[in-house]
Order: C-alpha cells, then structure tokens, then sequence
C-alpha cells in the first residue's frame, strides 16, 4: 500500500513535466543569485587574488522542533540528539505553551535550569543551545486557547485578556530583540478542544495580533493552523473561500499585521482512496495552488509543522518515507513565497500523548521522526541532509580581476572564502541574500 502511493505519486510528478520545469525553474530563480565580489587591502583592489568559495548555510530556513533538548533518557542520546539536529536544521521550533511555560501563576520556566517537563524543555536552555549552533529559534507560540494554564481557562475573557496581555509583554521582555520570529495563534479551528471564554469571543483573533504587534513591533508575527485546513480543505471552486483564508483576509481587513502564514503538514494516516491522497495530499499541482493563493495574503509562507510516516521500521518503509520527504520539499523550496520548511519531531518515540519508546500510543504509531528511537538516522534524515548540503550547495574557484573582483551564482546564505593574495592565506565569510543587493566588499 505505501509503496502504491510513492509510485502514484510518483507517476504524477513525471507525467506533469511543467510540473518538474517549475521545481527547476523556481529553484534557480528563487533561491540563488549572483554576488560579486570585491577583495581589497589597504582600500586596494586586490588583483589576482585565488579565491575559494563554499557554502556554509543556507538563508532559507529548514527547522524542526527542539522539543528534546536534554530531555531523553541518557546523555549519550542527548548528544546525539543535539549533534544530529545542528547538521540538518538552522531554525528551531521553541516551545512556549503558556500551560507548561508558567504552570503556577507568577513562577514561569524561563531559566535554562528550571525544573523539568518532558517535551517542555526553558526557553533558555533551547537558545542556548541555538546560539552555540548558529540556529535561529522561533517561538510557538503566544496564544494557544487549549495549553493555557489551569489558573488562566476558568476565567471571562476581559480578565483573561488582561492576564494574557501581561504574559506577551513579559516574553517580549525578555526575548523579543532574540527571537524573530513570534506564533502569535496557533490551530484555530481544533473547536472541540478549546474551551475558555475569550475564544469564543469574535475579537479572539484580532485582538491576538494587534496585541502582539504592541510588544513585537519589529518581530515577524505569525499565524498558523493545521493540514486539513491549510492545504487539503475543500476547494469548493475557489481557494480563497477556504475558511482559513477568510479568517486570514478578515484579520487584515480589520488592521492586522500578519508577516507569514503558517501551514501544517501532518499526515497521520493514508485515506483508503489512493486518488483522494493523490488528489489533496499528494498533489503538486494543489500544493502549488495552495501557497500561490496564500501568498496573496502575505509575503513570506512556513510549513510550520510536517510529519511524513514510515508506520513501521522496515527498510521499505524507511524507503518510502524518504521518497515522500524529498518530493515535498523540492516543491516547497522552489516556491518563491516559501521561507521556512520546519519538520516536527527528530526522533521517534518521543512524540505528542504517549511514553517515550511506546511506538504503540499517541502519534509515536506513526513513525514520524529522521531518526530512529536508537538515535540511528533513517533514510529520510540523510535525504534531507543531501539536499540541504549536497545538491542545494554552491562551491567553487575563482581569480580576481584586475579591479579585484570576482563573481560567482550560488544558493543565498552564509559562504567561507579562502583567499590567497601574495604569499597570505586569509579565511573570510559573507552572507549573500534574496532580499538585497549582492555587491559585496570584503577587506583583508
């Protein structure tokens, strides 16, 4: 069966071959671009220069959630843990559920050395761990109705307001000039599961925002919401009838800002209908509708949250796993609105509602993570390591000019020059970038 839909999937990506020239095309046109460069000494031109050039780490952003920093059971896997996420990611999803972030009202966890909640590691801890690594963190998130704390829920609205209004202006306190990037809301339309009074008020959502923006005024505010209502909702002949859309395009209305939209891709099962999954789920064609619509409505896109089973750990399903994962991602790193792809969780094992190591309860059944409960890395980790650092990389060799320039067409980011000019060798590093000019001057 699983094998069935990767062919299926497949089949359709090699019989749409506008399909593969716009994973190309985007690819070349949205995530590189041409720097020059300038080498001086002493304000000179450095001509004849032999210069080396290779990328370290890309601009776009591929994350995952940092949820087990120094949480697993021996150090050994804590270490692996962490070694294993440096080389894959350069953003880390924070955890900042209010609910276990300030569990007793006026003692919250920030510090690195708070006491323990398992997949609730401190903020701290977390961005220290990101500073040491050169990793972004992002944190997820302000307002999430259902992990609000006990002595929050039972309250009317007005006063929640308040109490929530001081917990964002305390967070920005302390972390708004670290973290860009803040998940103002998060899964709006899990209704059965909220229950305080302020989320079945009609400002709910508008108030979020412009609350946020009062204390994150220079922070990139997101919003996000799961998979079934972000790519694979009903059409119904138009995109932008889709409730999630609405609720976005209201918020604006309204006088939102709203920086990125967040859009989950958990699948936690296969539908019976092979068709339906290539319709909705696995539909290149749809995911391009999707993100070109959404972009409509703001600038940059996330897929905040994926989950791509393996259901089991046979080599087949490992196989597959990494078949899926790679399709996905050429998808979303071609598309120019599309900022930051975040993976959910690492490891197997230790996901959302279950022990860790019970592959038999919450979403551990799935099989989810790169890497195996031993902390072995699956198939799919060393894809995603092969495409990040091996076939979206640029390197390469060049002499300078005689106005001590050189020039080279390579994916955005942080790249390391070795420069040999005379009898020195000097070690140089310059970022380049989608979102600025790349005339770039570099002085020895």
């Amino acid at each position: 069966m699983q094998r069935d839909l990767a062919r299926i999937f497949e089949d359709f990506i090699n019989q749409a071959d506008y399909m593969n020239g716009r994973i190309a095309e985007g690819t070349e046109k949205y995530r590189k671009g041409d720097a020059k460069i300038k080498v001086t000494a002493g304000g000179k031109a450095c001509d004849g220069a032999k210069v080396t050039y290779k990328h370290k780490k890309h601009e776009f952003k591929f994350g995952a959630n940092c949820f087990m920093i120094d949480e697993m059971e021996t150090e050994e896997k804590n270490k692996a843990y962490k070694e294993n996420f440096a080389k894959a990611f350069n953003l880390a999803t924070v955890p900042f559920y209010w609910k276990d972030l300030e569990p007793v009202k006026g003692q919250p966890r920030y510090a690195a050395d708070s006491p323990k909640i398992y997949r609730r590691p401190a903020p701290d801890l977390c961005i220290d761990y990101c500073r040491e690594n050169g990793i972004e963190p992002k944190l997820h998130c302000l307002n999430y109705d259902i992990f609000g704390p006990s002595w929050y829920r039972d309250k009317k609205a007005d006063e929640q307001k308040v109490l929530l209004e001081a917990h964002m202006a305390e967070i920005a306190e302390r972390y708004a000039d670290i973290i860009p990037d803040i998940e103002v809301t998060n899964e709006h339309w899990w209704e059965l599961h909220h229950a305080s009074d302020f989320y079945t008020k009609e400002d709910y959502v508008e108030w979020s925002y412009k609350t946020a923006d009062k204390y994150f005024p220079k922070n990139n505010l997101i919003i996000n919401d799961g998979p079934d209502i972000t790519w694979w909702a009903p059409y119904r002949g138009c995109i932008q009838r889709q409730a999630y859309y609405m609720l976005i395009e209201r918020a604006l209305a309204k006088g939102c800002r709203i920086d990125k939209i967040g859009m989950q891709y958990h699948i936690w099962d296969y539908k019976k209908d092979m068709y339906e999954n290539t319709r909705t789920i696995f539909n290149p064609e749809r995911l391009y509708a999707q993100m070109d619509a959404y972009s409509k409505l703001a600038p940059e896109l996330q897929v905040t949250e994926i989950t791509l089973p393996a259901k089991g750990n046979a080599p087949e399903d490992e196989e597959y796993q990494a078949e899926i994962l790679e399709k996905l991602y050429r998808i979303w790193f071609s598309h120019p609105n599309m900022q930051a792809v975040i993976y959910w969780n690492l490891v197997d094992g230790y996901a959302h509602r279950a022990e860790p190591g019970d592959m038999t309860a919450g979403e551990n059944v799935h099989y989810g993570g790169l890497i195996n409960f031993d902390s072995t890395p699956k198939k799919a980790y060393y894809k995603l390591l092969d495409l990040v650092h091996n076939e979206w990389n640029t390197s390469g060799e060049a002499v300078c000019a005689d106005d001590g320039t050189f020039g080279f067409r390579g994916f955005y980011g942080d790249y390391e020059l070795e420069i040999v000019y005379g009898d020195k060798k000097y070690t140089k590093t310059i970022s380049t970038s989608k979102y600025r000019d790349n005339n770039i001057t570099v002085e020895l």
